[in-house]
């Protein structure tokens, strides 16, 4: 039997009921129907922040039928009407900026700014999609004989599953949900089992809100149960789609799964972003636009640069800027304002990391600086899963390094001589999200825009991501737009109505 708390003080703090233990389906926070949890330890101290209902399918499946429950009253609201209520969930995320922003240190370990940075950007989609919900237009199409009009209306898709990653755990949900709500749909998220606590947060200020009764529910488990929910959410027929952002060849599987109902889905998947500096580019922008993609959350994002293309006339001074900055990066604890990298999420990630920096010291990679484990806690007990800021030199595109996902502080130089030699190295990946170059060449500017295989390009500028451009990959780094009139597209369904007899 499930456990409620419709008993508990409905003023009691966002702190509280995050901590309960529980999660939220069909408006009530609930425990998994086996009384089954699992720990949320802080990556930094390993600390135990919580405990969260390790739920199953059927638990799934529960959450699946209160959020079709709700979807014809959902549906039916005026778009006005779901604006006004998703513009209250924004409000009240900004009300409690520092409180989800210390949650997030606590339970992510990115450094607090970029935390706080990250619940102002999550909720410029809530704002954006709110406002989107009112523009949303069909279409009357010039009829083709006399007597007759044809409209084109669009509907929301119906129920919508999230599967979201720690690496953002605010941002990815509510770019992936509040165009689901906007449109009229519901939604059930399965966050990641590293982050759960964020989810839970951000579904106590949604029922505050005054978001209806199982229109935005949240399903917790780990990582031994994260393919039961989501082999639920890709299978189900009562869910019509399912947004994921993760690695490729979970997506690959989402895909496949899908296909058994014909869902649509969204993949945001991998991403081997190359990022470019012609001997004309402005140096020092250069090496602002590397440290805010590459060692912003400690290098654990699909659109860090990657691979890093010197032109060979600039590379022995850029490399010199290069370790000069890295030098003075400060690491420790989220919490201390002034650090700049905190830890990566787990000890899995950080021996992944230093394996595919030996393998490419093997294959001939020198290492300039970094490269080791950087024991840094608030425990003395406790050595931290921190990796020194790393760069490496001497790197080729045939190297294992120039092919993974790094997901880690780690800059890979590889030296270039000419425009169409860098396009061809940058463009010898299967993935294709985002790219980044530099130069103050205005012909080649759109020459190599157009020629990056990639679904976001960035010029002269690290800086990317925002809810009012499409944020997407091409290639095996997925399907679907999120952010933008094109995200909002993502979960509506057009609807041809043809209407005679009127000649």
């Amino acid at each position: 039997m499930k456990e409620t708390d419709k008993g508990a003080d409905t003023k009691s703090s966002m702190w509280a009921h995050v901590h309960l233990g529980r999660a939220m389906v069909g408006g009530e926070w609930i425990s998994a129907q086996s009384g089954l949890t699992y720990e949320v330890h802080n990556p930094l101290t390993g600390e135990v922040l919580g405990r969260v209902p390790k739920m199953n399918a059927e638990d799934c499946r529960l959450a699946i039928g209160a959020a079709q429950d709700a979807l014809p009253a959902w549906r039916d609201k005026l778009p006005a009407e779901r604006s006004r209520l998703l513009m209250r969930w924004r409000e009240l995320i900004l009300d409690h900026r520092e409180e989800l922003a210390k949650l997030m240190v606590d339970e992510q370990g990115k450094p607090y700014s970029e935390a706080r940075g990250e619940i102002s950007y999550g909720a410029s989609f809530i704002q954006w999609f709110a406002e989107e919900a009112v523009r949303d237009q069909g279409a009357i199409i010039p009829p083709f004989a006399h007597g007759r009009r044809l409209l084109v209306m669009k509907q929301p898709i119906g129920v919508v599953g999230a599967i979201t990653p720690w690496n953002f755990p605010n941002a990815m949900i509510t770019r992936k949900c509040a165009p689901a709500l906007a449109a009229g749909c519901t939604v059930v998220v399965k966050p990641a089992e590293d982050t759960p606590l964020s989810a839970l947060a951000l579904a106590y200020l949604a029922t505050e809100a005054g978001l209806p009764t199982g229109v935005f529910n949240v399903v917790t488990t780990n990582r031994e149960g994260a393919p039961d929910i989501g082999e639920t959410l890709c299978s189900d027929p009562r869910i019509r789609k399912v947004g994921f952002t993760g690695s490729t060849a979970v997506g690959k599987r989402v895909m496949a799964l899908a296909s058994s109902t014909v869902k649509r889905v969204s993949l945001e998947l991998g991403g081997n972003a190359p990022f470019i500096v012609f001997n004309d580019a402005q140096l020092d922008l250069a090496i602002k636009g590397l440290f805010t993609s590459k060692f912003r959350n400690a290098g654990q994002t699909c659109i860090c640069a990657n691979r890093i293309f010197v032109h060979a006339e600039v590379m022995p001074r850029f490399t010199e800027m290069l370790l000069e900055r890295v030098s003075r990066l400060k690491i420790g604890g989220g919490h201390e304002r002034s650090v700049e990298i905190g830890p990566l999420i787990n000890a899995r990630a950080l021996s992944r990391a230093r394996d595919l920096i030996s393998r490419a010291q093997e294959q001939g990679a020198q290492v300039l600086c970094g490269g080791k484990r950087l024991n840094v806690s608030l425990e003395e007990d406790k050595e931290g899963v921190f990796l020194q800021p790393t760069v490496l030199a001497n790197v080729t595109s045939e190297m294992e390094i120039s092919h993974a996902e790094l997901f880690a502080p780690i800059v890979s130089l590889i030296s270039f001589e000419s425009e169409a030699e860098v396009i061809e190295m940058a463009n010898d990946t299967p993935y294709g999200l985002a790219a980044y170059f530099f130069t103050e060449d205005h012909r080649r500017i759109w020459r190599v825009s157009e020629r990056l295989e990639y679904g976001m390009v960035g010029v002269n500028d690290g800086a990317i991501s925002t809810a009012v451009a499409p944020f997407g990959g091409v290639k095996e780094s997925g399907i679907g737009r999120e952010g933008s009139s094109w995200g909002l597209a993502e979960f509506t369904e057009l609807k041809y109505v043809m209407i005679g007899g009127l000649g």
